[in-house]
């Protein structure tokens, strides 16, 4: 059995984990609706809008949490996922709307998914261990939303997102390397083919000097 000291601390660390994954959940909120208008794919777009509807639902998973614990629901500031929620938005004011746009947006997502497994899966444990099943299997519902949104996402890139992307960029790099080329065509063609020095020494002088100098 645990010892009192134990249990006081290892409640300490559940309280304040809650009170973070409070703070990351209401984050979310905030930030999917933003997601899903600057997605392009209407998959992605709607995928986004139904993890937000469950998004909404963890906020008060944890805030029932609180409850049974009789504890105050408070929010601790998150830096975490404050973290990946302004990458988020950085990715969105400085890319155009596009499949590599979606590309960016489903790994932003992902991490933030994955932020929240972690953190669920260590309540999960500590609520057990403190012999609060009932919030254990609280949360265990939230976690699952996790992984099923994960998974989603996943499929999503690997269904043809991330190709596209790809195919993109190949085309975009087509394209510059032909407007390089319509650029040389215009330069006269002493600009376009330096002289090579015949000595490769980069004068234009190496071989004509030494042979005037043979002479001599």
């Amino acid at each position: 059995m645990p010892t009192a000291t134990t249990d006081t601390t290892l409640k300490s660390l559940l309280i304040d984990e809650l009170r973070d994954i409070y703070h990351a959940e209401r984050q979310l909120v905030r930030a999917l609706p933003k997601l899903a208008k600057a997605a392009t794919s209407p998959d992605l777009r709607e995928a986004l809008e139904s993890h937000l509807a469950e998004t909404e639902q963890q906020v008060s998973r944890v805030e029932q949490a609180f409850e049974l614990l009789n504890e105050s629901a408070k929010t601790k500031t998150c830096a975490g996922m404050m973290g990946i929620v302004e990458e988020g938005s950085e990715l969105i004011k400085e890319s155009d709307k596009g499949a590599a746009l979606d590309a960016g947006i489903i790994a932003g997502a992902q991490r933030a998914e994955h932020y929240e497994m972690a953190a669920y899966g260590s309540l999960m444990a500590w609520a057990r261990a403190l012999g609060h099943d009932d919030v254990a299997e609280l949360l265990s519902e939230s976690l699952e939303e996790e992984k099923a949104a994960d998974k989603k996402l996943t499929e999503l890139a690997e269904a043809g997102l991330n190709d596209a992307a790809a195919s993109a960029s190949e085309s975009d790099d087509d394209a510059e390397e032909v407007g390089d080329e319509d650029e040389d065509e215009d330069k006269p063609r002493s600009k376009r083919q330096a002289p090579m020095a015949a000595g490769g020494n980069g004068n234009g002088r190496g071989k004509a000097s030494r042979t005037r100098g043979g002479r001599r």
